[in-house]
């Protein structure tokens, strides 16, 4: 991972709705780096659904996001659906 990279955001967003970006790519850095509770990953990307609702711009976010940082969205989110437990920790690339 690179130590100082961007968070990809539309300029085109209003403040509150970045925040919320923002705050799912801080999430999605904890559950790589430390865990997260389960729940809280998933009530983070609910609130990131409801700025990025399209498929295909969740899609290109997030593989910006991957390129810069190496923590993947679509296989965190995929792995908080199947998995049971609390704790959601994933791996590094």
């Amino acid at each position: 991972m690179e130590e100082s990279y961007s968070y990809p955001l539309d300029l085109d967003w209003s403040q509150s709705e970045m925040v919320v970006v923002m705050e799912m790519w801080q999430v999605l850095e904890d559950v790589y780096e430390k865990g997260v509770e389960k729940e809280a990953f998933l009530s983070v990307y609910k609130k990131f659904k409801t700025v990025v609702k399209s498929i295909g711009e969740e899609r290109q976010l997030g593989k910006d996001f991957e390129a810069a940082s190496g923590y993947s969205l679509y296989r965190t989110v995929q792995e908080a659906k199947k998995t049971p437990g609390t704790i959601l920790k994933m791996k590094g690339a």
